[in-house]
């Protein structure tokens, strides 16, 4: 048996997709020293990146049809942990309470984690089906299990990472051929609530005035306080454009973020950190390598041998390309700022871990797409 698995790893081992993730996070952790030299951001990332290829490396060497039948083992653990964040245990960082500290592995943010077990355990569910368009009822049911987890997350309540749990509902849905009126419905519905949700937040008390502004910064740009509100989105238009075709030259003595001016250039505007110190084109280089990391997750969907992989590997892949557009809208100005993360670039442990955890099961399945 372990023959037959080294011989395997060998001949379908998926190389050039951990090269690609491992390269990108590299990438980051140059970016990262570029923004905070003097801090020790970067060396927590190097360290993190660690610790995530060795969860990688398990998921990878693993069969991903086990981790599958226990996805609502998974599931549970998901949701015990997005619990702990409304306890004591939770923690709060710059008045968000999003993050719980656990033995050993320290500040956690579990609404990152807990993206994994879900996508599981809506693939197990809907990948279960005979086949035919959905009825209401599976749909209501999938529902459920992403209301769960959505739920908590807002009662902490943390707006971001929220709004990136609903492409991955969205996803499955689609790929399990659900009914076109149902769509349609989802959509008239959204035009009805999103206004209405909005103005009793607004009214409540809800949405935070900073979140207001911040919306309203997007919707009418001339409007925004340039040391108030837009400050966060000024800041980063003013470091993309330092950047120019190839990055700007001088160093420290002219970079926005280590003079400070760029707020939480390691997290949220990584991106343009990576513009002002590689450019144009080391900005379309990063496009481009995120555009190949995608095209082999979804290469590895259309090579699974069951539709729960298909499903799981669809769901990374759709979530990691909405982080992405919405982390660069937020940095060029034309989304509001909500703290998702760049995918592999921006500092931060949990956001690490769990994007290496779903490639390790992309690997996976890839490694065992010829097995019966």
């Amino acid at each position: 048996m372990v023959a037959i698995i080294e011989r395997r790893e060998i001949r379908d081992f998926d190389w050039l997709t951990t090269m690609l993730a491992v390269a990108i996070a590299a990438f980051g952790i140059w970016q990262i020293h570029n923004a905070l030299p003097s801090e020790s951001y970067w060396t927590k990332q190097i360290i993190g990146l660690l610790i995530a290829l060795a969860a990688f490396a398990v998921v990878a060497v693993s069969d991903y049809r086990r981790i599958i039948d226990a996805a609502p083992i998974f599931y549970v653990i998901g949701l015990l942990l997005l619990f702990l964040v409304l306890t004591p245990l939770g923690v709060e960082v710059n008045g968000q309470r999003a993050w719980v500290r656990l033995p050993v592995v320290g500040q956690f943010q579990p609404s990152e984690f807990a993206k994994i077990p879900t996508i599981l355990m809506l693939a197990k569910y809907f990948g279960a089906r005979k086949g035919g368009n959905l009825q209401f009822k599976e749909v209501f049911i999938g529902g459920l299990i992403m209301a769960a987890p959505l739920g908590l997350i807002m009662l902490e309540p943390d707006l971001g990472q929220a709004i990136t749990y609903i492409p991955i509902f969205g996803a499955v849905l689609l790929l399990s051929a659900i009914k076109i009126r149902y769509i349609v419905v989802a959509i008239l519905a959204a035009v009805i609530l999103v206004p209405t949700a909005w103005y009793v937040g607004v009214k409540s008390g809800k949405i935070k005035r900073y979140q207001q502004e911040r919306v309203n910064v997007v919707l009418d740009p001339d409007s925004a306080d340039p040391r108030g509100y837009g400050y966060h989105t000024v800041q980063s238009m003013i470091t993309v454009g330092k950047g120019g075709l190839s990055g700007i030259r001088g160093g420290a003595e002219t970079s926005q973020s280590v003079l400070k001016f760029l707020p939480e250039p390691q997290t949220d505007f990584i991106f343009a950190v990576t513009a002002e110190n590689t450019g144009f084109i080391g900005c379309i280089s990063l496009l481009l390598a995120y555009a190949l990391l995608l095209s082999r997750l979804i290469d590895g969907a259309r090579e699974a041998s069951d539709r729960p992989a298909m499903l799981v590997i669809m769901s990374i892949a759709t979530a990691m390309t909405f982080q992405i557009f919405i982390n660069i809208g937020m940095t060029l100005g034309f989304l509001p700022v909500i703290g998702v993360p760049l995918p592999l670039m921006s500092a931060g442990l949990s956001a690490l871990l769990t994007t290496f955890i779903a490639i390790g099961f992309v690997v996976s399945v890839r490694m065992r797409r010829f097995v019966n």
